[in-house]
């Protein structure tokens, strides 16, 4: 072999990269990323400016993070408590034509008028590029995902580990779905052996219609990338879907931002919202939602008013950041009984119907370290000083 036979540096460095990094776009792909309205400066575009990585000293974010007792915090004190769901729970139709099983962190399934849409699937062990490391499952998947059943359509909101899953993506492939993602993020399902007819891939605001539903992706507040060199050049976003009776909406991760009332003017009012309240810090306050944020966004996505119901997500599977477990659950069942919001608490795997009645047992509490409130009602709050989080311990009251 001559020197000008020899493969280039770039592409055996690439021949090195993990199978789980994907793909970079390229070609027609990246030439349509290139025109999009969204893309500019040669990355994807917030639709508020947000900061991707995280804020302050690096050295005081290591500290808190690996703080002994504060990573004991992070995790269950036990076993947590996860619904088996079985065949006969899935087997009838909803009576109220709309159900809904979590099933752990942001994935879902959604039964929508007779119709199947399972959003941001993750059936791995870890959220991370590589077997042996990266954050580990606290609970198991509720179900093998040969279990689950026939899907219609897969959703994934963006590119990042725990949303978007190397062996869960794999093992769809092999099945008939059809997958709708934002823009860029078919360069990975191609790679791992998703036909390219089977993928719908759309920028902000661009609907597609399969078996008879609306999947329209809306803006986010976040960031994409699963390589060590991050481009920007995926998309991510959240998710609007309609069917001829139900509308829900996922909305991936994001931070808080204005955009959450035009969704809900232009698709909403939704008869369920499932919205990320986990994984949120003061280090990266524009990507990821507090509790207290999520139900504004549940409430600006309903016109500004209590209505349908809420369910949290991205919390309970991974620890992601150094809030404490249970955190993102009761900080949302304070901030949504003072709004009179409904909220769905199910166990990882437990069916709901929005429309019957909620699952409402804080579960959480039989295996959770003692949990602080950041907040008090208004009526003690005038009585009494500011109280820092940390100094109030409110588990045995509760």
């Amino acid at each position: 072999m001559t020197g000008a036979d020899q493969p280039s540096l770039r592409t055996r460095l690439r021949s090195l990269r993990p199978d789980a990094f994907g793909a970079d776009p390229a070609g027609a792909r990246m030439e349509r990323i290139r025109r999009s309205p969204n893309f500019a400066d040669g990355v994807f575009q917030n639709p508020e400016g947000a900061r991707t990585r995280p804020s302050g000293s690096m050295m005081e974010f290591a500290k808190v993070y690996f703080q002994k007792e504060q990573r004991a915090r992070r995790s269950p004190l036990g076993t947590v408590p996860v619904h088996a769901t079985t065949l006969a729970d899935l087997a009838t139709p909803p009576a109220t034509g709309l159900r809904v099983t979590w099933l752990g962190h942001s994935s879902v399934l959604v039964e929508i008028d007779g119709r199947r849409v399972l959003f941001d699937p993750v059936w791995g062990e870890r959220c991370s590029p590589f077997a042996f490391a990266g954050p580990k499952r606290l609970h198991p998947v509720p179900l093998p995902l040969a279990s689950l059943g026939p899907v219609d359509a897969v959703v994934i909101s963006h590119d990042h580990y725990d949303h978007l899953d190397l062996p869960t993506i794999k093992a769809l492939a092999g099945t008939d779905t059809v997958f709708a993602v934002p823009l860029g993020v078919g360069a990975h399902l191609e790679r791992w052996g998703v036909p390219l007819d089977r993928i719908h891939e759309l920028d902000w605001n661009e609907t597609a219609r399969i078996a008879g539903i609306g999947l329209t992706a809306t803006p986010a507040r976040h960031f994409c990338g699963r390589g060590i060199r991050n481009q920007q050049h995926t998309l991510w976003a959240s998710w609007a879907v309609a069917g001829p009776e139900h509308r829900v909406y996922h909305s991936g991760d994001t931070g808080y931002f204005s955009g959450f009332q035009d969704i809900g003017a232009e698709h909403g009012p939704f008869d369920v919202t499932m919205i990320q309240v986990g994984a949120y810090s003061e280090y990266w306050p524009d990507i990821h939602m507090t509790p207290a944020e999520g139900l504004r966004a549940h409430l600006d996505l309903q016109g500004g008013r209590p209505n349908g119901a809420l369910m949290p997500i991205h919390w309970g599977t991974f620890n992601l950041a150094p809030h404490p477990w249970a955190e993102p659950a009761e900080w949302m069942k304070d901030v949504a009984e003072e709004a009179g919001q409904p909220v769905a608490f199910p166990r990882a795997g437990e069916p709901f119907e929005p429309a019957g009645e909620l699952p409402s047992e804080a579960w959480w509490r039989g295996v959770s370290a003692p949990l602080a409130h950041a907040w008090r009602r208004p009526e003690v709050a005038e009585a009494a000083p500011p109280v820092h989080r940390e100094e109030v311990d409110l588990a045995g009251e509760r």
